[in-house]
C-alpha cells in the first residue's frame, strides 16, 4: 500500500501528540499537587495552597525586624521576595512573595489608596501589547483571574502606580522574579494582609534588605 505525504505527516504528528500527552499530564499532576482543596470565600471560591509543598522560608510567619519605618508599614524586599507588615517591638509579620522579573522592578514608596475584594482583572495597554492573546477583562471569582481573592492599589500622590499586592494562580512563584511589577502572594496571605491594611497604609518597596535569603 503506497502511503502519501499527507498520511505520513498526519500520522507523525498523531505520534508526536501521544509523545506529548505523558509530559502534560506529569506537569498537571506537579501543578496540582501545589493545591489542596477549595475555600470558600464572600461567595467565591480559590484553591487552597497545598502549604507542604511550599518551602518554609516562604511560609507567613513572625520574625525579628529592625526598621526605622512605623508599625502597620508594609515593606518589600524585591531581592530577598519577601514582604513584611511591621509590628512592634522590632518584629514583623513576614509574608514570601514572587516579584517583577527583569526589566519590570521598580522601588520606592507608594501608598494604598484603594483595595478590592475579588477584584476583576484589566490587562493595562503594556501588557497586551506584548502578549495580544489575553483577555481584555477577567472578572472577579473567575477561574483564571490571576488577581485571586483579593487586590490593595498602590497610589503615589494621588496617582495609579499600576501595581498591586494580589493573590496568584501560581504558588509555585512564589519567591521568584515573574510579574510585570506587582507583587504576589499566597491567596490565604493576601487575604490575611488585606485585613491587616485599611486605606492610607504606608508601602516602601526597597530592592534589597541584607545578604541573600538561603
Amino acid at each position: 500500500m503506497e502511503i502519501d505525504r499527507r498520511t505520513l505527516l498526519g500520522g507523525a504528528a498523531a505520534f508526536a501528540g501521544t509523545l506529548a500527552l505523558p509530559h502534560a499530564a506529569k506537569a498537571n499532576a506537579a501543578a496540582n499537587a501545589y493545591f489542596n482543596g477549595y475555600q470558600q470565600d464572600n461567595g467565591y471560591q480559590y484553591r487552597r495552597t497545598n502549604l507542604n509543598r511550599i518551602d518554609p522560608v516562604w511560609r507567613r510567619q513572625m520574625v525579628k525586624y529592625f526598621s526605622p519605618e512605623p508599625p502597620g508599614t508594609v515593606v518589600v524586599d524585591t531581592k530577598n521576595h519577601f514582604l513584611y507588615w511591621i509590628w512592634e517591638n522590632n518584629t514583623a509579620l513576614r509574608y514570601g512573595v514572587g516579584v517583577g522579573r527583569e526589566g519590570f522592578k521598580w522601588y520606592g514608596r507608594a501608598r494604598i489608596d484603594r483595595k478590592a475584594l475579588w477584584p476583576r482583572w484589566v490587562p493595562p495597554p503594556e501588557m497586551l501589547k506584548r502578549q495580544p492573546e489575553l483577555p481584555r477583562k477577567v472578572d472577579g471569582g473567575a477561574a483564571n483571574n490571576p488577581l485571586g481573592p483579593r487586590a490593595l492599589y498602590l497610589y503615589r500622590d494621588g496617582r495609579d502606580l499600576g501595581y498591586r499586592l494580589h493573590g496568584t494562580l501560581e504558588p509555585w512563584s512564589i519567591g521568584h522574579d515573574v510579574s510585570s511589577g506587582c507583587v504576589r502572594m499566597l491567596p490565604e496571605d493576601v487575604i490575611d494582609l488585606y485585613q491587616r491594611c485599611p486605606k492610607g497604609t504606608a508601602v516602601l518597596v526597597l530592592e534589597h534588605l541584607g545578604a541573600s535569603a538561603g
